[in-house]
């Protein structure tokens, strides 16, 4: 199943969607991240969309404005494709190759989860950025609790699956990294999730021998192809990633854990490190990127101006005194 969550005569709805983009409404429901956190999982996420299919269907999706499916509980994001690494690297970090400790186990960050945008939306340059770039990505939703989970285990906790557009401000990521703790305003300003959240047992038909879902991907900047590749490119399965994730902790419903980006023209980063020079450009207002996901959907946002920076002082040189 597919569902969404849309604005439609200033009422916010969740539906199931068909495949001629019909929507159903599911009664009493306005939230799906609050559905997902009380349903138990995918078998009751299946049940609740299977009782809307029984009530009169409502407006056609090209009728509605949709809004990101869910709002997340958390949002961890990994970085699983090589091809990926070896790019960025050359562009952010000015070095080459993939290091050694990547392959040790699938790193991740947190990112925002209060900067969520759905497709359509208009989307802000982050403030003092010159370097914006999309990052095109999958997520996996989480419907059930579940602690220090093996692979095995953490297939059940999946309940679905989103696009995921990680955009990125280049010149703040690459400042504030030499720090050596991680992103922070370089990935804090936007995350698209969409256009639906597609239920797990959706997407099994396309797992390939190794357990990868063997997706289609797609960017476009205005229309244009820059970039192209397959999800099961992937180093570690989404079921990996779950299991890491919970590692001496707990991954909760609502839970959303973004893929990384992938390769051949996933980003403009990646390009970037190949080639030498910011080809194509960095994302400007005006600029709209489509990424497509096989199985899942499109989310297309438009590049917006953003505000200004708010002007800090450097950080002072204390004398260190004790008391």
């Amino acid at each position: 199943m597919r569902f969404a969550t849309y604005a439609h005569q200033h009422r916010t709805r969740v539906a199931v969607v068909e495949a001629d983009g019909t929507l159903y409404p599911l009664p009493g429901t306005a939230s799906l991240a609050d559905l997902v956190r009380t349903c138990g999982g995918l078998p009751g996420l299946l049940t609740a969309g299977a009782a809307a299919l029984d009530v009169p269907p409502g407006p056609h999706v090209s009728q509605v404005r949709l809004l990101p499916p869910l709002q997340p509980t958390s949002v961890r994001d990994f970085v699983t494709f090589e091809e990926h690494v070896e790019g960025v690297r050359r562009s952010v970090d000015g070095t080459s190759g993939v290091p050694e400790q990547w392959y040790e186990a699938p790193t991740f960050y947190f990112t925002n989860p209060h900067a969520i945008y759905g497709s359509g939306d208009a989307v802000p340059v982050p403030p003092g950025c010159t370097a914006f770039d999309y990052e095109l990505e999958v997520a996996a939703v989480i419907g059930r609790e579940g602690h220090d989970l093996t692979p095995e285990q953490a297939r059940d906790h999946i309940i679905g699956y989103t696009v995921f557009n990680d955009w990125s401000a280049r010149d703040l990521q690459s400042a504030e990294m030499k720090v050596g703790l991680g992103p922070c305003k370089g990935k804090d300003t936007a995350t698209t999730l969409g256009p639906y959240l597609v239920t797990a047992d959706e997407l099994d038909r396309h797992r390939d021998g190794d357990g990868f879902l063997r997706l289609a991907l797609t960017a476009e900047i205005n229309g244009e192809v820059v970039g192209k590749d397959l999800l099961s490119n992937m180093s570690w399965t989404f079921e990996e990633m779950v299991a890491y994730a919970s590692r001496g902790t707990r991954v909760m419903p609502g839970d959303v854990l973004g893929s990384g980006t992938c390769g051949n023209g996933g980003c403009l980063a990646e390009l970037w490190g190949l080639r030498g020079e910011q080809v194509p450009p960095p994302l400007k207002p005006g600029d709209t990127v489509t990424l497509t996901v096989e199985g899942i959907g499109s989310v297309s946002n438009t590049v917006a101006p953003g505000p200004d920076s708010v002007p800090l002082p450097a950080g002072r040189r204390r004398p260190r005194e004790r008391p």
